[in-house]
């Protein structure tokens, strides 16, 4: 764990040196770790960042796996529902229309962006922040758009759309017959990758290795 400065000895030490617990503000050494160490906050154990093993390779693999899960999740069937006779099959893309078509067209842009657009942008933001460091080019337009990326965080919101189909499952399944499509399946696989991806992509390390201050940090 870092150690915790003495707040008489702040002014004297460089600012490279010295890093703050996200949590609880805990101004501390920033400590060097080698491969597969992580720095914990000794106040509030919060995880300050980690040396992950081949950081690059492994969130390529995952985000060209999470851009090819992307047009079967939004465009293949998540159910099909078959009432009196009649049935109807839904994607995330027809429950956009379907919003649209019916005069809800500031909701159905909402639910666009959170659940479509703004979740491919932060895929191909990765892509080509991941690109920069393992091609060695662009190191500088690599920093604009992971910035980019971290403001576009907090407004991908495929786990609460994921809620809201199961609420709809549980609620629809007492009144029509329902079965579930390979749109759901490969809906759930993409929000599982994007989840395994922001563990595996140390901000950390990719900091690091597109300012130059490690060469090394993607490995």
């Amino acid at each position: 764990m870092p150690d915790p400065v003495d707040p008489r000895r702040v002014s004297e030490l460089p600012l490279d040196e010295l890093v703050a617990c996200h949590e609880c503000d805990l101004l501390m050494r920033k400590p060097h770790l080698a491969l597969g160490e992580k720095a914990q906050c000794p106040r509030c154990g919060y995880e300050l960042y980690a040396h992950r093993y081949k950081v690059v390779e492994r969130s390529l693999a995952l985000v060209i796996a999470a851009l090819l899960l992307y047009i079967p999740a939004n465009f293949l069937p998540i159910m099909q529902l078959n009432l009196l006779g009649q049935a109807s099959q839904d994607t995330v893309w027809s429950g956009v229309l379907g919003l649209f078509n019916t005069g809800m067209q500031g909701i159905a842009v909402v639910v666009f962006l959170c659940s479509m657009g703004i979740p491919l942008l932060k895929l191909l933001c990765q892509l080509a922040v991941l690109l920069s460091i393992r091609w060695n080019i662009g190191r500088s337009y690599g920093l604009l758009i992971y910035r980019i990326y971290h403001h576009l965080r907090d407004w991908g919101m495929l786990e609460v759309y994921f809620m809201g189909v199961l609420v709809a499952i549980v609620k629809l399944s007492d009144l029509a017959e329902l079965s579930l499509g390979l749109g759901l399946v490969c809906f759930v696989s993409l929000l599982l990758v994007q989840v395994w991806l922001e563990v595996v992509m140390s901000p950390h390390q990719i900091w690091q290795a597109l300012s130059g201050e490690d060469i090394h940090a993607g490995d």
